[in-house]
């Protein structure tokens, strides 16, 4: 089981995140796809990413709008995992043309 972060920690993490934000044990953050379309493309991407991570964030879409939320569980909080699931999320949405 990977090991919570600190207070400290997570806002160093977060720094490296923009367009991220910290809600209690949670990271969040919504992009605007370019279309519909491409954000199901944007959205199929991040699962396979994660499924290879075996690490899977909560997805709520809403037409171009997507909201990301990560946590690690089985920790109980934010652990480098999410960071990471994170920063592939940032790099799969500017490939996909999300703002």
């Amino acid at each position: 089981m990977a090991d919570t972060l600190d207070d400290a920690a997570v806002a160093d993490r977060l720094h490296a995140l923009p367009g991220w934000t910290r809600t209690g044990d949670e990271i969040r953050r919504q992009v605007k796809a370019p279309s519909f379309p491409a954000g199901i493309e944007l959205v199929a991407e991040v699962a396979r990413a994660a499924e290879e991570a075996d690490h899977h964030p909560d997805i709520d879409i809403r037409w171009r709008t997507l909201r990301f939320a990560l946590t690690t569980h089985s920790a109980g909080g934010l652990t480098g995992k999410d960071f990471d699931l994170a920063a592939t999320i940032d790099a799969i949405a500017g490939r996909h043309g999300a703002e």
